[in-house]
């Protein structure tokens, strides 16, 4: 069942692009967007901040359900490397993010996205800063 990215729930960045968490896995969060007109760049495609976006919160998903409830710990990107690889038009993007490593203060993760054909669209490696 699909729910709203944590931060949407705030009204943050999350809602206003339209992300999507589809499931939360220990080590696995997967994600997707809707691709329509208001996220277009110039050339017609998808911009290339909402595969960012849709990375980092994913990330940011997968390494909150890792830390343990009422430690007063928080998670925070610290680092977002995105490569785009091919232009999507319109249906959707979906993520797959792997956590690659969990430290005590680091996770990194691994996030592929694809359009709706199973095409690799980009790609992106996020590391987030868990803390107090």
């Amino acid at each position: 069942m699909a729910t709203s990215l944590p931060d949407a729930a705030a009204g943050g960045f999350d809602r206003l692009y339209g992300g999507v968490l589809t499931g939360v896995a220990a080590g696995l969060v997967t994600a997707e967007v809707p691709v329509r007109e208001a996220l277009l760049g110039p050339s017609g495609e998808l911009h290339g901040g909402v595969y960012a976006a849709l990375a980092e919160s994913a990330a940011l998903a997968g390494t909150r359900c890792a830390i343990p409830a009422g430690d007063g710990s928080s998670a925070r990107a610290i680092a977002n490397v995105l490569s785009l690889l091919a232009p999507v038009l319109q249906g959707a993007v979906h993520a797959r993010a792997v956590r690659r490593h969990a430290g005590r203060t680091t996770s990194v993760w691994e996030v592929e996205m694809t359009d709706d054909g199973g095409r690799r669209c980009a790609v992106a490696r996020v590391t987030v800063a868990v803390g107090d």
